[in-house]
């Protein structure tokens, strides 16, 4: 459930990102704040005196060089913001996934209205609801009015749904892509390719219990998705073999979007929220 503590929280957050926008990102170096700069451009070597911060680590790690990035000054952008709904976001208590990924797309909306931008919201599962653009913060009450009334339900059908939606983007778009990723790491790459001329944030949101697996003992297990039942005993090795598989699937993810050059993001719903928000503009 999203309140006027979460909406008061955010105000203040975003004088805390104009500051640092101020401070940090001024004469030639492009910010990193929703509607300042957040747009990729290209890569530049790095210089004595640019800020370290800028630097791009999945260039370095491959090429031994230091790059940083550059970003438009574009203030007309469309900010498209994509949360997954589907059943198995229901987990977690007292927060669940998916209100922890309603809070990060109300975050990155509220920014970009306060910037003026544009944001054009939508949540997926086995289907996809689109909210068309506008400006001005009453999108940003219409948003918390749906999803604090939303039912998580159905499959999460990730390919479909890009599919659908590509015909929204255009070349100037931010698109911020929320979901727990937990599904076929083909369809994965398959919609992240769609998306890979966009300038994508991809957030996977997990609840630390699914993470850790921190469970133990004789248990029934259900899918949220499908239903089916699966009686299990979780040991340590059993632990420790969910976790591998887990990671995995984070890995894949993970070079997938670097081979586009799209920004991953694991993130857990115990991490205070604008430490999650810290990260994703970082």
């Amino acid at each position: 459930m999203i309140d006027t503590t979460f909406l008061n929280s955010l105000s203040r957050f975003s004088l805390v990102i104009n500051k640092r926008v101020t401070s940090n990102y001024t004469g030639q170096k492009k910010s990193h704040a929703v509607g300042r700069g957040m747009i990729f451009k290209d890569h530049r070597i790095y210089a004595p005196g640019d800020d370290f911060r800028s630097i791009d680590w999945r260039v370095f790690a491959r090429t031994d060089h230091l790059y940083i990035k550059n970003y438009e000054e574009e203030r007309s952008v469309t900010i498209h913001i994509i949360v997954d709904k589907s059943s198995s976001m229901n987990f977690g208590k007292p927060l669940s996934k998916f209100d922890y990924a309603s809070m990060i797309g109300v975050g990155f909306a509220y920014l970009g209205m306060k910037d003026n931008s544009k944001v054009q919201f939508s949540t997926f599962s086995d289907d996809i609801e689109i909210f068309q653009p506008r400006r001005g913060m009453s999108q940003t009450v219409a948003m918390i009015h749906y999803l604090n009334n939303i039912k998580t339900q159905g499959y999460s059908k990730l390919g479909d749904a890009i599919r659908q939606y590509k015909k929204f983007l255009n070349s100037r778009s931010l698109i911020v892509l929320v979901s727990d990723f937990l599904v076929d790491i083909n369809e994965i790459k398959g919609s992240l390719f769609l998306l890979g001329k966009s300038d994508v944030k991809v957030v996977q949101v997990l609840d630390p219990i699914e993470k850790n697996l921190s469970l133990s003992g004789d248990l029934d297990l259900k899918d949220s998705e499908t239903g089916d039942k699966l009686r299990s005993y979780i040991t340590p090795r059993l632990r420790a073999q969910y976790q591998e598989a887990l990671n995995q699937h984070k890995s894949a993810i993970e070079q997938e979007c670097a081979s586009l050059g799209l920004d991953f993001h694991q993130i857990t719903t115990d991490t205070p929220i604008f430490d999650a928000f810290f990260e994703i503009l970082g």
